[in-house]
């Protein structure tokens, strides 16, 4: 089972994927980071040294190397739904779950992260609003479920897609607790 996740950059794929992972017993990947262990530099040396045309082509053939042998869970990069082969690779061997966060969002979480090379602009804020209006679409196309993660926190979230793998009967429901799981609460001691 391949389970991977999309959505902007810092929308809390990584953050959410590792203990989306750890709660199914799955390993995890992060397609960044299995392009940063290819490259051995950064993304954004690369993409600064190479350009975003050759960045995309690798993370292309890192996408489909992970789509082909990778069982788990999968953080892909923020862009990667930009090319439509990767879409369909993402869509047809995974089930692909959106992590939806508003532009604002983002910047909360990003406005100090200076390793963003898409983000390093004059006015950051204006640059996700364009990414948002750009990329919502293709992550809605790609994606088999959207998750808004507005407030829940990342156990919330993690929550919200097991349910949904429950719901679709991916996975096994998990037991409710018995009466005997609980713990138990001894009455005040009295003096």
């Amino acid at each position: 089972m391949l389970l991977v996740l999309v959505g902007l950059p810092g929308s809390g794929k990584t953050t959410v994927g590792r203990q989306l992972a750890r709660r199914l017993h799955l390993p995890f990947v992060d397609s960044d980071h299995a392009i940063e262990h290819r490259l051995g530099c950064s993304i954004r040396e690369y993409f600064e040294r190479e350009g975003e045309d050759r960045f995309r082509d690798l993370e292309s053939e890192v996408i489909a190397d992970l789509c082909q042998h990778h069982e788990g869970v999968l953080s892909s990069g923020g862009g990667s739904v930009l090319r439509p082969i990767n879409r369909e690779h993402l869509r047809a061997r995974g089930q692909v779950f959106y992590l939806r966060s508003s532009p604002e969002e983002v910047f909360r979480r990003l406005r100090h992260d200076q390793n963003r090379p898409l983000l390093q602009v004059a006015d950051p804020m204006t640059r996700l609003r364009d990414l948002f209006d750009q990329r919502d679409p293709l992550y809605r196309e790609t994606a088999h479920y959207v998750i808004e993660t507005g407030r829940p926190n990342v156990a919330g979230l993690v929550n919200m897609i097991v349910s949904q793998l429950e719901l679709a009967g991916h996975i096994a429901p998990s037991p409710a607790p018995s009466t005997t799981d609980r713990p138990r609460v001894s009455p005040p001691h009295r003096a």
